[in-house]
């Protein structure tokens, strides 16, 4: 079993922790600590993606119509 439990380091409480012993108990489980990067500074990291999220952005705010495609032509893109 797999979980991910995303939550700032203050927010881990003794109740959290027995949860986790409740949940798994008995079993021998692995925790792995890892910072969170903003999702907002990652994706504006570079200038490229910047412009395109800011034009992304207006074309919302103005209205423009959704770009929309067929599983098949998704699934071409990714070849």
């Amino acid at each position: 079993m797999l979980a991910t439990y995303r939550l700032r380091a203050d927010e881990i409480t003794i109740n959290f922790l027995k949860s986790i012993q409740d949940n798994y108990r008995n079993k021998e489980i692995e925790i792995t600590i890892q910072d969170v990067e903003d999702e907002t500074s990652y994706l504006l990291k570079t200038e490229a993606n910047r412009q395109h999220l800011l034009r992304s952005m207006e074309e919302a705010r103005n209205g423009t119509p959704l770009k929309t495609m067929t599983i098949g032509q998704l699934d071409k893109m990714a070849l």
